[in-house]
């Protein structure tokens, strides 16, 4: 993610800022992840069937 960005022309200080905003946001989402998926097993496959569905949305498109 760094290296498109760097190559692009953002300077150094920007690019550390996306990569930790990132980094951060990921852990969030995985968190709370964890925490749905506890819950059961109908919730983990609704979670997967949208997370599936946004990516098939996202590559067609």
């Amino acid at each position: 993610m760094a290296v498109p960005m760097k190559n692009g022309g953002i300077p150094k200080f920007k690019v550390v800022f996306y990569v930790i905003l990132s980094g951060v946001t990921t852990g969030v989402g995985a968190f709370f992840g964890a925490v749905l998926g506890g819950i059961s097993q109908d919730i983990i496959c609704i979670c997967l069937s949208f997370a599936a569905g946004a990516m098939l949305y996202i590559v067609s498109r």
